[in-house]
């Protein structure tokens, strides 16, 4: 008789996921610190070394902070939110292309909802941004950099959280998109200038429908260079690009 093993969860998993629930609804707030191993060890009727693996699993997710010799609840920051689900999805092997679909999908969201919301303040941050960018294409430096600031003060000004967190890992890698075709399309800042000044104009008119066309006419021009670059759009992302 072929009988399956039986697969058992480990008593520090079953810790850190009870824990990891509770700070999710809330029971903990967010600065307030997280009752000591001695504690938690005798709520759970486990060993010590059992909840300290526990809690090193929501350190190692963002959850708890050490400060001083006390846990803290924290929330994960986009940033290290936006990095680890872009190494993931390089070991996944994701594509040049598999990234340009989505951000195709996202970007021009972005760009909608930022036209109805942006404010004076943010408008005023694309129009710096669009200087820079100015200053580095006029000197034949790359505006790599600042046009990925531009899309993401597009994407802050929709105010909208879970977009902010779905777009971050995608921007990223899209970064890698635009190093790789960088070089053998010099002068594909002066286009990408242009393309931004007519977005930055159609926020500032509240023209979500320009906004929205000149960002996908933006990510078609991303998709060309890939071609006249000569590069495989199907390739996937290495990890140092």
């Amino acid at each position: 008789m072929d009988i399956p093993k039986l697969q058992m969860t480990p008593a520090y998993r079953v810790v850190s996921d009870d824990l990891r629930q509770r700070i999710v609804r809330g029971e903990v707030q967010a600065g307030q610190a997280f009752p000591t191993e001695a504690d938690l060890a005798t709520r759970f009727g486990v060993h010590r070394s059992t909840i300290r693996e526990g809690l090193r699993q929501l350190e190692q997710d963002g959850l708890l902070q050490r400060v001083g010799k006390r846990l803290v609840v924290t929330i994960p920051k986009h940033a290290d939110l936006a990095h680890a689900a872009e190494r993931a999805l390089r070991m996944h092997q994701v594509s040049y292309r598999d990234v340009w679909e989505v951000a195709s999908t996202l970007e021009p969201m972005c760009a909608s909802l930022a036209a109805e919301r942006i404010n004076d303040e943010e408008l005023a941050q694309l129009e710096r941004n669009l200087e820079h960018t100015a200053v580095l294409v006029q000197s034949g430096q790359s505006p790599i950099t600042a046009t990925i600031e531009f899309q993401s003060l597009i994407a802050e000004a929709t105010h909208n959280q879970a977009l902010l967190l779905a777009r971050a890992p995608v921007s990223l890698l899209m970064r890698s998109g635009y190093a790789a075709i960088a070089p053998a399309l010099p002068q594909s800042g002066a286009r990408l200038l242009e393309a931004h000044r007519h977005v930055y104009d159609a926020l500032k008119q509240g023209d979500a429908e320009s906004a929205v066309a000149w960002t996908r006419k933006h990510l078609m021009d991303h998709k060309r260079g890939f071609e006249f670059a000569g590069l495989d759009f199907d390739s996937p992302i290495p990890e140092s690009a």
